[in-house]
């Protein structure tokens, strides 16, 4: 069918005897290099060819649907869910190059292993985007309706090639991916968090709310889990830096890790954690989990979203305020958005040390006001000074992470809560992450120093943990002055 195509395209070009357009007018004594060329204007090179190939045309996608339902009538796809993956795929390509010879449908071989993949993909897993499921380089995919996908690599945004046949394909995959985690998607709930296997985090957003066709956005996560040595090789944060949120995290600091979005909150939570002692019994709260602790006694809890009544609804607050009953020694909550902030530091306060959360905000002092905020959002009539000292009393560091322009991530401040002065929270820093200009390549040239803090105000609970001694070489020894960024 596709090399017809092109033929028949070819002959209409030499035959035309109308004049031919203004673009190809320049060449009217060339047929032939102007029936070559005319297809490269039609069909512009892919942004991304890299992440998904050449665009599919409609009459690849009628093919495919001839050839689908051929496969469907031929074999029992339930059936497929007991062998392995690769005999089921090894299966689906065998009968579907048996479909191809009896329907004798014209296509070079490249085309015909696009549509094996394809198809494969369509019954196994998540259609068209498995291609880019399977790099571990890309950090997000975000589908804007079946024609238009992005990915975010090295920091940067990218539109690929990928598209899905229409909108009712994309729908269906949305579908298959909220439904392996007992949730839904549809016209009466077109809103949706879930996850992937393997812990990557989803949202869904349907029509009528998304207007140009489901929006699709799948955070990954890299299949080896970072750790704080690997920041410190990608230049997010000084090997001295990286030993004073080691401290934090093992001498049980309540730790506030604020940042905006795509900035590694979560990629650092999970690299404090890596800290904590593995006798201690670790409880997670989170939308939808994605978490990837490493010790061996912790008990995983996600909210649950209402059902088509509008009942069973289960909150992150109240899986925060069940938390206390069940004896934890860490909460860490995923993400602080409402009124379970007020939990979270009732549970920090009533000895609960060691706990952590994250949220987003640009600053650690606009993380502090939006804690404030966000209590007060929930119906909780209490003076400001009261929430104030609250706050001061039950969070120890801030950790600030950031999403340069550059596409780099750094981790721009560990900040201390220290008390209160009036009305006023009182902060010190212990580390920062200055700017000091960019190269010829657009990357941000900058360094990790320490402010000069002698004594912060954790160092008792450093000394009570035997830290106190890595804790005064590490800040004596980020005090030097030229820590340049090397981005790998």
């Amino acid at each position: 069918m596709f090399g017809r195509r092109g033929t028949s395209f070819e002959n209409e070009e030499r035959t035309r005897t109308a004049p031919p357009p203004e673009p190809a007018a320049p060449k009217p004594e060339a047929p032939a290099p102007k029936a070559k060329a005319a297809p490269e204007k039609a069909a512009p090179p892919p942004p991304a060819p890299e992440a998904g190939g050449k665009r599919k045309s409609s009459e690849y996608y009628e093919t495919k649907g001839q050839i689908f339902n051929a496969l469907v009538e031929a074999i029992d796809l339930s059936q497929l869910s007991r062998l392995g993956p690769e005999d089921a795929r090894d299966e689906i390509r065998d009968v579907v190059n048996d479909i191809i010879a009896l329907k004798n449908v014209v296509m070079s071989i490249s085309e015909q292993e696009d549509l094996l993949d394809d198809i494969c993909n369509d019954v196994l897993g998540y259609g068209p985007l498995e291609p880019l499921l399977a790099r571990d380089d890309i950090a997000d995919i975000m589908v804007n309706g079946a024609h238009t996908v992005y990915i975010e690599t090295e920091g940067k945004m990218q539109k690929t090639a990928v598209n899905f046949r229409d909108n009712t394909q994309l729908m269906n995959i949305c579908q298959r991916i909220v439904s392996q985690v007992g949730r839904r998607v549809d016209d009466s709930s077109p809103i949706c968090d879930a996850r992937l296997p393997d812990g990557s985090r989803v949202n869904v957003i349907a029509p009528p709310l998304a207007i140009d066709g489901p929006a699709l956005t799948i955070r990954k996560f890299k299949k080896d889990k970072l750790t704080l040595d690997q920041l410190t090789k990608f230049g997010s944060i000084t090997p001295e830096g990286s030993t004073i949120l080691q401290i934090i995290g093992r001498s049980r600091c309540n730790v506030l890790i604020s940042g905006g979005t795509g900035s590694g909150k979560t990629t650092l939570l999970n690299c404090l954690t890596a800290y904590i002692d593995l006798t201690e019994r670790i409880i997670t709260c989170e939308d939808s989990a994605e978490l990837q602790l490493q010790q061996p006694h912790v008990v995983r809890l996600e909210t649950r979203p209402p059902n088509l009544e509008g009942e069973g609804e289960i909150t992150m607050r109240d899986l925060v305020k069940n938390c206390l009953r069940m004896r934890p020694e860490r909460i860490i909550v995923g993400e602080v958005r409402g009124p379970e902030a007020f939990d979270l530091l009732q549970a920090m306060n009533t000895g609960h040390d060691g706990s952590m959360g994250t949220l987003h905000a640009n600053s650690p002092r606009e993380a502090l006001s939006r804690l404030e905020s966000m209590i007060t959002m929930g119906g909780f009539s209490l003076p400001s000074r009261t929430l104030r000292e609250m706050i001061v009393s039950s969070i120890d560091v801030i950790v600030q992470a950031a999403r340069l322009r550059d596409g780099s991530r750094r981790i721009t401040h560990v900040t201390e809560v220290m008390g209160m002065e009036g009305d006023v929270i009182i902060t010190q820093d212990i580390f920062l992450y200055d700017m000091m200009g960019e190269d010829q390549q657009g990357r941000i040239i900058g360094r990790h120093r320490s402010t000069g803090i002698g004594r912060p105000r954790f160092w008792e609970r450093a000394r009570y943990f035997g830290e106190e001694k890595r804790l005064a070489e590490a800040l004596d020894a980020s005090e030097m002055p030229a820590y340049a960024d090397e981005r790998v």
